[in-house]
């Protein structure tokens, strides 16, 4: 009986593996929001409802309303 093995440059995921065509793409020319706090640019396309931050922002207002109760 013969082996039959894949070739080497088979896709090795299901369909969800291939990127969509056209969606980085996409990305990419989409303008990133600015912090509404410091004004730097976030990682958060330009199209996001509500306040913005970035991430430092958004790290400094975590440690601010975290609970300090232990």
């Amino acid at each position: 009986m013969e082996t039959v093995t894949a070739p080497t440059d088979a896709p090795t995921g299901g369909p969800d593996a291939r990127p969509v065509p056209g969606e980085r793409e996409r990305e990419e020319r989409e303008e990133h929001a600015f912090c509404v706090r410091c004004g730097e640019p976030t990682e958060y396309p330009a199209s996001t409802p509500g306040a913005t931050l970035c991430p430092v922002c958004e790290w400094q207002e975590a440690e601010r309303v975290a609970c300090s109760c232990t």
